[in-house]
């Protein structure tokens, strides 16, 4: 597939995986975003800041290079990207691996950020999914690529795809924008079901050897060969 051919598959698709975020009631109004990489090339596809997503179409998607910056002359280059389109490129340059990167600020995983409080591994769902807690990232100012450096650091050599940025919201990875948005929907729900079980009182932790076990079957056996999973 040549780059231009590979560019229209990456907005198409990204553009629809936004409806996700609305239809598990991951976003309000226009805030977050969903971006994807383009593979074979030094591009990334992302959300244009402020666009409501009744709005949202392939066409009006921004292309960056991996500085962050537009693309001139190309489909929706006139819009100014998300803010957070800095700390989008800074994991794309620093995690070759990451295809998709996905910030909501769904409201049990706010609340866990808001607390600066990781989310406990005591479902095995989310021994699954996250291979153990999903962690806290440190406190950054949105505008410049501080957001992307505390995904990194916090990220790099975890096996969660998910982190709390403190005080803000979740952030996840994954190998495709797909993959980013399913760990985006998944950390949601294991926010809210371990919110509600410390409410009714102590959880009970599930030993490191049984998550070890519970991830490697869940990303080496269960499903099928074409699941996008780590």
């Amino acid at each position: 597939m040549d780059a231009e051919a590979a560019i229209a598959q990456v907005r198409t698709e990204v553009a629809a995986l936004h409806a996700e975020l609305v239809r598990y009631g991951l976003v309000v109004w226009t805030g977050g975003n969903v971006s994807g990489r383009v593979p074979g090339t030094d591009y990334f596809v992302i959300k244009a800041s402020g666009i409501s997503y009744d709005d949202l179409a392939a066409e009006n998607l921004v292309l960056c290079d991996l500085d962050g910056n537009v693309v001139a002359g190309t489909p929706g280059s006139d819009r100014s990207p998300s803010s957070d389109t800095a700390a989008h490129a800074y994991v794309y340059r620093e995690m070759p691996e990451v295809g998709g990167v996905v910030h909501t600020h769904s409201p049990y995983a706010v609340a866990w950020a808001a607390r600066g409080q990781e989310i406990p591994c005591v479902i095995t769902g989310m021994a699954d999914e996250f291979g153990g807690p999903i962690p806290v990232g440190p406190f950054a100012i949105i505008g410049d690529d501080s957001i992307g450096r505390g995904i990194v650091e916090t990220l790099r050599g975890h096996r969660s795809r998910a982190v709390l940025m403190q005080n803000h919201g979740p952030f996840t990875i994954g190998v495709t924008a797909r993959d980013a948005v399913k760990a985006a929907i998944l950390c949601e729900d294991v926010a809210r079901a371990v919110q509600l079980a410390v409410q009714g009182g102590p959880v009970i932790p599930i030993p490191q050897d049984q998550i070890d076990r519970l991830y490697a079957r869940y990303q080496n056996v269960y499903g099928q060969q074409s699941d996008d999973r780590r």
